[in-house]
């Protein structure tokens, strides 16, 4: 990049506004996503391609708005992470809604630490080490392929981006209109089979958001996902109805999905403990650097701050200035919450420094180690579920440790109180977590294209602040118009169209099994069991192949997560290999590049794909609106749907599905 940067304009009110707008549309696209499959996807490239086409329409836009715009924006992908917790004290029954203020400044808070916790990691982790940081890689080639024209004989392609989002945006949203809204297309099919008593099924869903995930996570995590799948309904649910047979004249798929969700998805739940565990134990190195960093950074041992215009960070006093107010309103919100319990002045009290100075002490922990991973192996790949799984437990046993010296864990009343509370705490450490992921991998692309870094992580906070506005009034929307498994607001809404929230159900799951001691530790051992398995399978694999793997975690959430939500992922992975294979054949075919093919091929798919999950989750959003505003005013639950479609319906929707999986492979091989 050419010294005339220098000169550029970085943080300007379009930016912010435009920064803004778009971060409202990916926090509610993820969130969306998040609580029906478990799964958010990154935001930095899409909204990269997105502010690039737009921002062309104002004068003097350049590379470096454009930069402060996606890394604005990216704290949709990532703050949004905090419905793998939160949405469990409803799943409980502690909330009967979202409170709108506690939540907000439990997700603004969390992510404004995550921003300051790692800001002091830039000068060590970015600038001076070697780490790939493949996200932030990709970003940075994104803004340059787009702001080619800045450079003598270059030529931008950002309008080519921006037209493959709205048309996946278009076909997604399309579909979900029909589908979820006029009810003219069905939005999955599942067959149930019998053999003797055991029962099984074969299901698949008709998400195109779902398969534009399933195109982001890969192949090999389809594989492993689907794997999980059928050692769920293939072989659990079959075994265990079996043993125990529907009782005359019951429902075969009500009596199968009921031991499902009893018993094979806490086998489920162990499963992704031991894998969350075994994937943080592959990264202990790089967490134990990440952390050696931080803590030397802290004694003065991060190096000397450079004085030029891209080495420049927020100033250490404006860093604690702004770490003392995040805790203070932390301590704040913890008060809020602990009041409603009735508990004695000094307990209570006593419970606000616990949750204040747990979440300080592990956020400031999972920063480093966050921050480390998501330079090795990426944002996306960073095991943030895991890191949910160990501050559960972390912060519960230390409030049982508390509540068993006052005495109070007696009363189930007080339990169940301090399983919310421990979830609430755990819900701050995941925001900080899920920021530190992203905010060092912005750096690099503001590195790498010569930003100003005070100026990124000032557009990060503010990303923060808008997202933490967004996200609790989204996730109100849609509990109230969909409602979550085994928590619906309304007795006669439709349990199927419930988000399932997974990880916010294994929350409830570890948190209330060890404050009320009624965790099915044999069902849960089980799955441990299978875990290990799967854990030794994989690393004999990654010793004898080079290709074949079994991701552990990918194979426990597929056996955790509901079988439709699984193979429609996996047709989006399966769509992922053979856009590769066949790109390559062609470009050796042709005497090209496949490397060049590839990434050609694979930056399409990949924009297509963002926008297939943002238009089918906006639509989403958009009919929550609608069936809240039909429910509150006495109206129907499903006010769009057009009666007389029942048998078309079940036509419509796999043609639709098929049609949709044929554009999209159509358009990945489309020569540039």
């Amino acid at each position: 990049m050419s010294d005339h940067t220098a000169t550029l304009k970085e943080l300007t009110i379009r930016g912010t506004i435009l920064g803004a707008l778009i971060t409202l549309a990916f926090t509610a696209s993820n969130v969306y996503l998040g609580l029906k499959v478990g799964l958010t996807f990154a935001s930095s490239i899409p909204a990269a391609v997105i502010s690039m086409a737009l921002l062309r329409a104002f004068k003097g836009s350049n590379i470096l708005e454009n930069n402060i715009v996606q890394t604005q924006a990216s704290a949709a992908g990532t703050l949004s992470a905090i419905i793998f917790v939160l949405p469990a004290l409803l799943m409980m029954g502690y909330w009967q809604g979202f409170p709108m203020l506690e939540s907000m400044l439990i997700c603004a808070c969390g992510g404004i630490l995550g921003v300051v916790f790692t800001v002091p990691l830039r000068h060590a982790l970015v600038v001076k080490s070697d780490l790939p940081y493949p996200e932030g890689v990709a970003a940075a080639e994104i803004l340059r392929a787009g702001h080619a024209e800045d450079e003598p004989g270059g030529r931008a392609r950002g309008g080519h981006g921006l037209r493959e989002i709205l048309l996946g945006g278009a076909v997604a949203g399309g579909f979900s209109l029909l589908a979820n809204g006029f009810r003219i297309a069905s939005d999955g099919v599942s067959y149930w089979v019998t053999a003797g008593r055991a029962i099984f099924q074969l299901p698949l869903g008709f998400s195109f958001a779902l398969v534009g995930a399933g195109y982001l996570v890969g192949i090999r995590s389809g594989i492993a996902m689907l794997l999980g799948v059928f050692l769920s309904w293939g072989i659990a649910v079959p075994w265990l109805t079996a043993l125990h047979p529907a009782p005359a004249g019951a429902d075969i798929a009500g009596h199968a999905t009921q031991i499902w969700v009893s018993q094979v998805r806490l086998i489920g739940a162990g499963m992704i403990a031991i894998a969350a565990l075994w994937t943080l134990i592959t990264l202990i190195k790089p967490m134990i650097e990440g952390m050696r960093i931080s803590l030397s950074v802290l004694r003065g041992g991060g190096g000397p701050a450079g004085q030029a215009r891209t080495d420049t960070d927020l100033s250490p006093r404006t860093l604690l200035v702004t770490t003392v107010l995040m805790l203070a309103l932390l301590a704040a919100t913890f008060h809020s919450f602990i009041a409603d319990a009735g508990l004695p002045g000094a307990t209570a009290w006593t419970l606000v420094a616990i949750g204040v100075f747990m979440s300080f002490l592990l956020g400031f922990l999972v920063a480093a180690a966050c921050g480390y991973m998501a330079g090795l192996i990426g944002s996306s790949a960073s095991p943030i579920s895991g890191i949910a799984v160990i501050s559960i437990l972390a912060i519960s046993l230390v409030l049982i440790g508390a509540g068993q010296a006052q005495g109070l864990l007696d009363d189930a009343g007080n339990a169940r109180f301090y399983t919310a509370l421990a979830l609430f705490c755990s819900s701050v450490v995941v925001a900080i977590a899920a920021i530190s992921n992203d905010n060092l991998q912005d750096l690099k692309t503001g590195w790498l294209v010569h930003a100003t870094p005070w100026k990124q992580q000032a557009a990060l906070i503010i990303g923060c602040v808008i997202g933490a506005l967004a996200i609790p009034p989204v996730l109100e929307i849609l509990y109230r118009a969909y409602g979550f498994i085994g928590a619906l607001p309304r007795a006669d809404m439709d349990p199927t169209q419930a988000l399932a929230a997974p990880q916010a159900a294994l929350m409830i799951t570890i948190a209330d099994g060890l404050f009320s001691h009624t965790l099915d530790w044999s069902t849960i051992l089980i799955g441990v069991g299978g875990g290990i398995v799967i854990i030794v399978i994989d690393a004999v694999l990654l010793r004898t192949t080079r290709r074949l793997r079994v991701p552990p975690l990918a194979v426990a959430m597929g056996l955790y997560l509901p079988p439709s939500i699984v193979t429609a992922l996996f047709v989006g992975a399966l769509i992922a290999w053979f856009v590769g294979r066949r790109t390559a054949t062609d470009a050796i075919a042709a005497g090209t590049d496949p490397a060049v093919a590839l990434e050609h091929a694979d930056r399409r798919a990949t924009l297509f794909a963002s926008g297939l999950i943002v238009g089918e989750s906006l639509v989403g959003v958009v009919l929550a609106m609608i069936i809240v505003v039909s429910v509150s005013a006495g109206g129907s639950a499903a006010p769009l749907a057009l009666a007389g479609f029942g048998g078309l319906a079940e036509f419509i929707g796999p043609a639709a599905f098929a049609a949709m999986c044929v554009v999209f492979i159509r358009r990945a091989l489309r020569r540039p």
